[in-house]
């Protein structure tokens, strides 16, 4: 016989009560997150990156000066959605990769100069 504890369930688990290997899905609270950001700077496109085996679709905005910030979305559909809706331009990562001023932006950011 095997012993099953009460909680047992509950610790196979991961966050937010998803099963571990379950990728989470984009949120209200990952939209509000990328419409603030992109209201609050100026200059910002958005990057979509495929989903991998560890992520589902997310998309990275970017800013003039390179500031970014990254989160989930739906599909590259969404994020297109989202950019016209907001009226900034949507890359494909996989097509055009990343702008050197996101690198620069995150080498200076290490150095402790952003």
């Amino acid at each position: 016989m095997v012993e099953v504890g009460i909680f047992d369930s509950l610790r196979r688990r991961g966050k937010g009560g998803q099963k571990p290997g379950t990728l989470r899905k984009a949120n209200a609270t990952d939209t509000r997150h990328l419409e603030e950001w992109t209201s609050s700077r100026h200059g910002v496109e958005a990057y979509v990156e495929p989903r991998t085996t560890v992520t589902e679709t997310t998309v990275v905005l970017i800013a003039h000066d390179g500031e970014w910030t990254r989160r989930r979305i739906d599909s590259l559909e969404a994020a297109q959605q989202f950019g016209h809706r907001l009226s900034i331009p949507v890359y494909e990562v996989a097509r055009v990769g990343y702008p050197q001023r996101m690198r620069e932006y995150t080498e200076r950011k290490k150095r402790g100069q952003a």
